[in-house]
């Protein structure tokens, strides 16, 4: 039964996988309303949790065909539709005036992720 649950350290399990979603929606949920606030101006923290739900269950979803410079660039562009469109409905937005607060999202993760992997070095 615990081995479904979590098989080691690294762990492939339910846990592992539960986890990862976690911090993976808590650094999205971080960077989007950083990003909001620049954008938008002052701007309640919970549409940033609400909206980076999304884009967090596609990453995680494509992140196995990630192994091709293809791939990547569609798993990439998955991600941020799924963005757009979260930010679109969870912000009220046009699409125009979302477009924007994506390529800021994009940029905030790319910066914070790129300083997160050199002071840690998870990847």
């Amino acid at each position: 039964m615990f081995g479904l649950l979590q098989t080691g350290i690294a762990g492939g399990g339910l846990v592992a996988i539960a986890v990862t979603l976690l911090v993976t929606w808590l650094f999205y949920g971080v960077t989007l309303h950083l990003a909001a606030v620049f954008f938008i101006g002052d701007v309640p923290s919970q549409r940033a949790a609400y909206a980076a739900i999304a884009p967090a269950v596609v990453s995680l979803l494509l992140q196995q065909y990630t192994g091709t410079g293809l791939l990547v660039l569609v798993t990439i562009a998955a991600t941020l539709a799924t963005d757009l469109f979260s930010i679109s409905y969870v912000y009220r937005l046009k699409w125009r005036s979302a477009m924007p607060l994506v390529a800021l999202h994009f940029a905030f993760a790319g910066v914070l992720g790129f300083a997160f992997n050199n002071i840690f070095g998870l990847v």
